[in-house]
């Protein structure tokens, strides 16, 4: 029988809890992954993530900093990359959970064209990271209707706030990345093992506590 099992990169913010939310209500099983940064946000993304969980009865929640994943792109490669390395990073980590979940897909918040960096061309190549399928629900969806519709389902208030992913950025990302390119971005952090070092932070919180 084929696992409806997924791994939702879940963020705290507007974009990955409607994801989840969307995804359950056609029958997929969520395990919520969040990868934190501590250093930079605190605990206030884990509380957003932890409460969007529970909220829509999700029993197990899985929790990474990456801070010093994070802090390795800004510190080694070229800055208006930092986006791009930063999804496929995630995407690397999630499809770790997903083999111990024994799960099937990774899902994600991500839609065209809502911020500068998700581009066609940039998800094309986020996308070459993943070792299982990502579903994508609101890739069509702009901003407008992704609040609007998080105001219907009452995730507006836990979501609103700063995301993580917003704090390292550059303010002019790159919004046509080659494969190419990133993958010799990558070569220069490739001895820091960025994956399995950030999995030793692993933790699993039981949320029916």
């Amino acid at each position: 029988m084929t696992s409806k099992k997924v791994v939702l990169l879940l963020s705290g913010g507007f974009d990955s809890g409607l994801a989840g939310y969307l995804l359950q209500e056609v029958g997929y099983e969520i395990i919520p992954l969040h990868l934190s940064n501590i250093d930079f946000a605190g605990e206030e993304s884990i509380e957003k993530s932890i409460q969007l969980s529970k909220k829509f009865g999700w029993d197990k929640f899985y929790v990474i900093d990456i801070a010093d994943a994070l802090q390795s792109f800004v510190d080694n490669c070229k800055h208006s990359y930092y986006f791009v390395l930063m999804k496929r990073f995630m995407l690397q980590i999630a499809g770790e959970i997903v083999k111990i979940e024994d799960a099937e897909y990774i899902g994600t918040g991500e839609s065209l064209g809502q911020v500068s960096s998700q581009t066609l061309a940039n998800i094309s190549v986020i996308e070459q990271a993943a070792s299982f399928r990502v579903l994508k629900p609101l890739i069509t969806f702009d901003k407008d209707k992704i609040v609007s519709m998080t105001r219907v389902i009452e995730t507006f208030d836990i979501s609103s706030g700063p995301e993580i992913c917003d704090l390292l950025g550059p303010k002019h990302p790159i919004i046509n990345a080659t494969l190419e390119y990133v993958l010799n971005e990558e070569k220069k952090i490739q001895e820091l093992n960025i994956v399995s070092n950030s999995l030793e932070n692993l933790r699993i919180i039981d949320l029916t506590k």
